[in-house]
């Protein structure tokens, strides 16, 4: 493997990681030795790569610094256009227009004998049935951006309406449906809502507390010892 190689894999490695590395699982994963990650890893740093950490403590990569990938493997273009699919089909508009131009410009880099990758990987995604919907999903993806609380009128599965403020954390899409996770100040509680069952909703100027990825860990958490519970009985 060449050094250019070497050096783009192991900044690979390293962006697959938010918490320190150490060298001796970098080396093994490389395949190579500890003596060689020590001296890429000061190779990217006098590139400009904000690499953190030492021996015996472990290496971090700072965001901010970007290396030219060499090319895709055939493998990672069919998962990049498999999952483009699935946003075009699952997500909202606007996003499924991003996936579309994220593609293209994709397919604008590569060479002529990987092109023919993009658009005949061999999967295929059916056709989502139209749902019925009375807003833009892109105003919830707003909101958890953003952090806002949502005024939301749910139909419950009695079809009773009420009026609930949500903090809008996760967006879920389960075979043909769309669900938000958050937490219901009604409730005082996590919970789940269907997307279709939301006739209208409003985001409020009022920021909710905490940081989203905390309360999506705490979501998560929850769930997982619901399902265990039920696993259980």
């Amino acid at each position: 493997m060449s050094k250019s190689h070497r050096l783009f894999d192991l900044m690979q490695i390293l962006r697959r990681h938010r918490q320190p590395v150490a060298g001796l699982d970098l080396a093994q994963e490389s395949g190579v030795s500890l003596r060689t990650i020590r001296r890429d890893v000061a190779t990217l740093q006098a590139m400009g790569a904000d690499i953190e950490g030492e021996p015996g403590v472990g290496y971090v990569l700072k965001p901010g610094f970007l290396l030219p990938p060499l090319m895709f493997l055939e493998e990672e273009l069919h998962a990049l256009t498999l999952g483009a699919e699935l946003v075009r089909q699952q997500t909202d508009d606007s996003l499924a227009l991003a996936a579309k131009n994220a593609i293209a410009k994709i397919d604008a880099v590569l060479p002529a004998e990987l092109r023919h990758h993009v658009y005949n990987s061999g999967f295929h995604v059916g056709e989502r049935p139209p749902q019925p919907q009375s807003f833009d999903l892109a105003v919830l993806r707003r909101a958890m951006r953003e952090q806002r609380k949502v005024l939301i009128c749910y139909r419950d599965f009695n079809n009773v309406a009420t009026k609930r403020i949500i903090w809008p954390i996760s967006l879920g899409f389960f075979e043909n449906r769309r669900f938000v996770a958050g937490w219901c100040e009604l409730r005082q509680d996590f919970r789940t809502f269907r997307v279709d069952r939301i006739e209208d909703a409003d985001v409020e100027t009022e920021q909710y507390p905490g940081r989203r990825r905390d309360l999506v860990k705490q979501w998560r958490s929850q769930v997982a010892d619901e399902s265990n519970r039920n696993a259980a009985t």
